[in-house]
């Protein structure tokens, strides 16, 4: 069982978290070398939209993702007077080892903050971050965050499925255009050789010269742009394919959990 308070060691000093639930999320107010609060709740894996297995901690008493915390409410170091806002995700790698990938931080003012600032926020975001991981409420946190997300990342997973097999559908059109438009310059180019070869002229050697706007610069342009439509056109498709089976994925998580079974974070510490 997690004790409620954490010490955490920074540049700055050694700052004081003390855990208190705020509704499907967990607050810490903040002492010693800094004051203020931090929010931190469940949140997907960023390489797996439809698995909520990870925690987003957000400086401020509120979710940074959902609203944005009063300038006075930011975290600031217990001398300053400048608050700070910005985020960080704590998730399992493809290793299984814990990996963080930070947001960007700023002041209030929305300037970035010093190397020495960022390292006080990144290691108070963190220790955080890595204390709700081991309360015993965990489960209950992460499914919370499931449930208020998921109508959400539905609505962005069906646009962004039908966005991305638009653009491949766009992507292979402009890649059966361009051949023939490619046999065009070729033969274009043809035609203009041999008519330098009966009777010389300066924009006859500029049109088959390799320079910008001629006839080789176009061949070369459409020789590459066909294969790379193509490649963008599959990578495409694999967007919008993975856009579908997350979605489909949450969509079965729903059917599993009947709305209404909300999960309460009870009286863990």
């Amino acid at each position: 069982m997690t004790s409620p308070s954490l010490t955490i060691d920074t540049p700055a000093g050694p700052v004081h978290a003390t855990a208190g639930r705020d509704a499907d999320a967990v607050v810490f107010e903040l002492g010693g070398a800094m004051r203020g609060s931090v929010h931190v709740t469940g949140t997907t894996d960023p390489h797996r939209w439809d698995q909520f297995t990870a925690v987003r901690a957000c400086l401020g008493p509120v979710n940074a993702f959902k609203t944005t915390a009063p300038d006075e409410d930011l975290p600031r170091l217990a001398r300053g007077r400048t608050g700070y806002r910005g985020s960080l995700i704590l998730y399992r790698g493809s290793l299984d080892r814990p990996e963080v990938s930070v947001n960007p931080l700023s002041s209030a003012a929305d300037h970035p903050p010093s190397e020495k600032m960022a390292a006080v926020l990144t290691a108070v975001l963190r220790g955080c971050a890595e204390h709700v991981t081991q309360r015993a409420d965990l489960p209950a946190i992460l499914e919370a965050s499931r449930q208020r997300d998921t109508p959400g990342l539905l609505r962005f997973l069906t646009w962004s499925a039908s966005y991305h097999q638009a653009e491949a559908v766009r992507l292979e059109r402009e890649a059966r255009a361009a051949l023939p438009a490619q046999k065009a310059a070729e033969a274009a180019w043809r035609t203009a050789a041999r008519w330098l070869a009966l009777s010389p002229h300066p924009v006859l050697l500029l049109m088959l010269a390799d320079c910008p706007d001629s006839l080789t610069r176009k061949i070369r342009g459409l020789q590459w742009w066909a294969p790379y439509c193509v490649d963008a056109a599959a990578e495409e498709r694999e967007r919008a394919r993975r856009a579908q089976v997350e979605a489909a994925s949450l969509r079965a998580q729903q059917r599993r959990r009947p709305r209404g079974s909300r999960p309460s974070l009870g009286n863990a510490p």
